[in-house]
């Protein structure tokens, strides 16, 4: 059985449980970072050296990066589905799943530290208002997508929309006041509906 090592309230972990939960393959979450600790020690260590979570157990194989497991999962268990075979599609895909990464994850950090994990007397309120300013011409862009793909890489949905869709949920759970964007809107509702996000898409941010 594969093993998940991290703690649900890690972004990058709720990608791999939910990608884990939408092929079908049993696995074991083991409470790792955070709270729980355990990244510090040796034998994790060996699993990740970077003290990090996610890490990906399948019986000798070791895996960590959270888009990189993403990949490997879709792959193993859902290839020419959820891991598009043309080579067009696959990379629109992956394109979109790095900009998860070096892009969207960047711009909305800051206000979900602060508004999330800082009590409200230690808050940086330019730091916020720097997060949104850089986040939301991004959900821009996103929404105007979206107007014309049902799903971020086209007619269905792929490994694109997991990383992005971890992504907007957190944005969407922050107390702040955004302006409508009716595709975004409609294609995150989707995600909501697929039975796969339970447990990852509908718990609270901590």
């Amino acid at each position: 059985m594969l093993e998940i090592w991290g703690r649900l309230s890690s972004l990058n972990v709720r990608k791999v449980v939910w990608t884990a939960q939408e092929v079908g393959v049993p696995f074991e979450r083991v409470e790792a970072g955070g709270k729980y600790g355990v990244v510090d020690s040796p034998e994790y260590r060996r699993m990740n050296p970077n003290g990090l979570v996610p890490t990906l157990v399948d019986d000798d194989y070791r895996l960590w990066e959270s888009n990189a497991i993403v990949r490997y999962l879709a792959a193993k268990y859902a290839p020419g589905s959820l891991y598009p075979e043309p080579l067009a599609l696959r990379f629109d895909a992956e394109r979109w799943m790095d900009w998860q990464q070096t892009t969207l994850n960047p711009a909305g950090r800051d206000a979900f530290v602060q508004l999330i994990r800082t009590a409200p007397e230690r808050r940086d309120r330019g730091a916020i208002a720097a997060s949104v300013a850089a986040t939301e011409p991004l959900h821009a862009l996103l929404d105007d997508h979206l107007s014309r793909h049902p799903f971020m890489a086209g007619d269905r949905f792929s490994i694109a929309d997991i990383p992005i869709g971890t992504e907007v949920h957190r944005w969407f759970g922050l107390p702040l006041e955004r302006p409508a964007r009716p595709h975004l809107e409609r294609w995150y509702k989707a995600l909501l509906a697929r039975p796969s996000t339970q447990g990852v898409l509908d718990i609270e941010l901590t």
